[in-house]
């Protein structure tokens, strides 16, 4: 049976002597962290290799015996080991080829994030309830049951002094093969700027919200009250704090609605059909246009309608981002190469006046129809036929 890897996050209510706790444990975790990347470079400099797992190991065990840092033997053991092999983690995606990670750096008390993670021994009860070692019950918001084995826990406070647990849990789908496409039932979807979504069918297209550019105005003024509070005073810690809680508000509002929008996707199709965007490069656009990329989120929209195919047994496929999906007419196969960004809508040799993004969408869905179906090669719907779509035509 396949194996899926679902995460739980839940709001801490933590008591003021716990919330001390959590950052004993968090300034543990930092402080084994940048002892463990020094000691990594050390004995690489002295040797030409990488030190041992085991040997690490031991040596921190050594280290919680000496006399000023035996307040290390405080902290949970099981969330300092699992540091090590974070670190161990980072250094191996560093030198993968297929992973573009950096370097490790140390990690800094006034700019690094309060969280640790612990890989067994928390326990979730039943009254909105868990128990933390070292820390003890907190209290949690509970909004939903979990499903499946609890592998590992992590804790993490954010810049608005909240304390949040994530679980990683892990479940077993039933091993049954997805039927074969239906393509009455398979939907392109194409993303944009000004629609955030448009459909291939007669659905209608959903605006993109824009949170970030609708809060800027907002946002501006908490910065600029910021930046004039003094150094150091209690009015400029009120005044981050007014900050933090303004670009937290813009996250929950955009991860609300890409929830809720990717469920209802799921809900009403079989298959959903996406282009492999490089957002990468979209990010980086000049002009202001990259900011408006960065505040869709269509990295995060895409992750979710994947994540959440998979859970519900549904089709999901990204095209090639060199497929025309745009200057292919969808009816008559004819490309425009004269098309520009500027043109929302184009007039086709054969007569037909198009709007970009529908276009793009049946042309998103007929490619990865076409897709989905090469891999049921075996079966009877494309045995000693043509797997593309008739409607599309070659290009002329």
């Amino acid at each position: 049976m396949p194996t899926l890897v679902r995460n739980y996050r839940f709001r801490m209510r933590p008591t003021p002597s716990q919330e001390s706790a959590l950052l004993q444990l968090a300034g543990a975790r930092r402080f084994v962290w940048n002892w463990a990347l020094a000691r990594r470079k050390e004995y690489y400099a002295q040797t030409g290799k990488t030190i041992p797992a085991s040997r690490l190991s031991a040596e921190l065990t050594a280290l919680k015996r000496k006399p000023e840092t035996r307040w290390l033997k405080d902290a949970h053991a099981g969330s300092l080991q699992q540091t090590l092999a974070d670190l161990d983690r980072a250094f191996r995606n560093f030198f993968d080829p297929n992973i573009r990670a950096r370097h490790p750096k140390y990690k800094s008390k006034k700019r690094d994030e309060d969280r640790f993670r612990m890989p067994q021994r928390v326990r979730l009860e039943d009254d909105n309830r868990i128990y933390v070692p070292k820390v003890g019950m907190v209290r949690i918001r509970k909004s939903r049951p979990i499903d499946g084995m609890t592998k590992s826990a992590t804790f993490k406070r954010d810049a608005c002094g909240r304390w949040f647990v994530t679980f990683v849990v892990v479940f077993e789908m039933p091993d049954a093969p997805l039927c074969p496409p239906d393509p009455s039932m398979i939907i392109g979807i194409d993303v944009g700027l000004k629609d955030y979504v448009t459909f291939s069918d007669d659905t209608p297209s959903v605006p993109a919200p824009k949170f970030f550019r609708t809060t800027q105005r907002r946002l501006r003024k908490a910065h600029r009250r910021f930046s004039r509070r003094k150094a150091g005073s209690n009015r400029k810690a009120k005044a981050r704090l007014t900050v933090a809680k303004v670009h937290a508000k813009i996250a929950q509002q955009r991860g609300d609605f890409q929830h809720k929008l990717s469920a209802s996707i799921l809900n009403l199709y079989e298959g959903v059909c996406v282009e492999d965007l490089d957002l990468r490069s979209l990010a980086r656009t000049k002009q202001g246009v990259g900011k408006s990329f960065l505040d869709a989120g269509f990295g995060d929209f895409f992750h979710q309608l994947k994540y959440k195919a998979e859970a519900n047994h549904r089709h999901f496929t990204r095209i090639s981002r060199w497929y025309p999906s745009s200057k292919l007419h969808a009816d008559c196969g004819t490309i425009n190469s004269k098309l520009t960004l500027n043109d929302r809508t184009w007039i086709c040799e054969c007569g037909a006046v198009l709007d970009r993004d529908k276009n793009a969408a049946c042309n998103i869905r007929d490619e990865g129809i076409r897709i989905l179906a090469a891999g049921y090669a075996d079966k009877e719907n494309a045995r000693g036929r043509a797997v593309r779509p008739a409607t599309v035509g070659s290009p002329g």
